[in-house]
């Protein structure tokens, strides 16, 4: 028996079959006015910040436990993008999970299968979205690729994403996607996410 909670991102097993299915922490759900951040140190989810403009997360939003966005993630943004300089945001793998039935609040592990994914970059670092479906989830639970999600939710995601960080007045970008991805390559980031974490905490 644990004397304590266990961290959701370095106590929490990433499960026995990733990258297919993921254990996820979820931290925000669309109903969500402020967001919701896990703090690295105690582990216990805190408010950021207050959402500051109209838009909200359209899907389940959190990390996958045991994951780094570090030099492997980089690499292979660099390789499909071609721009140097790149590096991860120093975060968990992030992971959007689509969902029919509503979740009432974060602070919740579920358990989700990856489909495909956002590439994003904030500035030069690598900041991926995968995008994922709740496990047996009957509205989407069926889907295996990224392409069977419906436009405009893909669409939804993209534009929460670009604009979230971005104020009315501001002219120019913050982030950027450059492309969406399917299961596959998604699959092979949880891996790589998985290595620049073990390679960032031996001993975890």
């Amino acid at each position: 028996m644990r004397p304590h909670r266990a961290h959701p991102w370095h106590g929490v097993s990433i499960g026995p079959d990733a990258p297919h299915s993921c254990t996820v922490y979820v931290e925000i759900v669309p109903t969500d006015t402020v967001k919701y951040e896990i703090d690295k140190e105690t582990g216990l989810l805190r408010m950021d910040r207050p959402q500051q403009y109209s838009n909200v997360c359209p899907s389940l939003y959190g990390f996958i436990p045991q994951t780094l966005c570090a030099d492997r993630v980089a690499a292979i943004c660099m390789e499909r993008t071609g721009r140097r300089g790149i590096v991860g945001d120093a975060d968990p793998m992030d992971i959007c999970v689509l969902a029919e039935r509503s979740i009432s609040h974060g602070d919740v592990l579920v358990e989700a299968v990856p489909i495909g994914g956002l590439r994003m970059l904030d500035g030069n670092e690598a900041d991926d979205k995968i995008v994922a479906v709740l496990r047996d989830d009957a509205g989407y639970g069926a889907y295996r690729d990224i392409a069977a999600v419906p436009r405009a939710l893909l669409d939804r995601l993209r534009h929460y994403f670009l604009t979230y960080k971005q104020a009315p007045d501001r002219l120019t970008t913050v982030v950027e996607i450059t492309d969406i991805y399917g299961r596959d390559e998604a699959h092979e980031l949880i891996v790589r996410s998985q290595e620049d974490y073990r390679a960032a905490f031996p001993s975890a």
